[in-house]
């Protein structure tokens, strides 16, 4: 099975989320997408994020209705601070007939030869791009040329999570940006007021 990886804090997770995951599970080869919660980013504060078992349970209720997306808590078990290299490694051991991929935005695809270990990563996996607006950097060499870089054609979408957090607490509605279900559980749990 060929699982694309899309790793986030989903906090919230929005409809551009689900409009870029349902987009490389139906316009790639992968087979699944599963959106990997993480549960801290080494380059983002911690004390933004809801917990762990909030952001995993938003993306179960936004994802339950896509049979090719799946919610994965595997970096919750995982050292942390999370680096991918090491969670690749670890889901290589656990589902040794799988074949994962990276899903990541033109952004990221930026910055990733200041990640962890990122030539064992392009050794070993293929990395599907999307497209963002506002991308001026240059891509790394070592990593522009790499056969693994596969440019998707997906929707341009531009709402972030750090967007909706800050309009929820400013009494905006933002109900349109986040699935049902999502909007829902934020609302009975009074969660980004403050």
């Amino acid at each position: 099975m060929k699982v694309g990886l899309y790793f986030g804090t989903f906090n919230p997770i929005h409809a551009g989320h689900l409009i870029i995951a349902n987009h490389m599970a139906e316009y790639t080869g992968l087979d699944q997408v599963w959106l990997v919660v993480t549960p801290h980013n080494p380059l983002k504060k911690k004390s933004t994020l809801l917990d762990d078992h909030h952001r995993l349970q938003m993306v179960f209720l936004a994802t339950e209705d896509y049979p090719k997306l799946k919610p994965s808590d595997i970096e919750f078990r995982l050292p942390q601070p999370n680096y991918t290299v090491h969670t690749l490694a670890h889901l290589r051991e656990k589902f040794p007939t799988h074949e994962f991929s990276l899903l990541m935005g033109e952004d990221n695809l930026n910055s990733l030869h200041k990640w962890k270990n990122y030539e064992v990563i392009l050794q070993n996996h293929d990395i599907y791009v999307y497209p963002r607006i506002n991308n001026p950097d240059e891509i790394h060499p070592n990593v522009a040329t790499n056969a693994r870089i596969n440019c998707v054609d997906a929707p341009v979408i531009e709402i972030s999570s750090t967007f909706i957090r800050n309009s929820i607490k400013q009494s905006k509605n933002v109900r349109p940006l986040l699935p049902a279900k999502v909007w829902d559980y934020v609302e009975h749990n009074l969660f980004y007021r403050r």
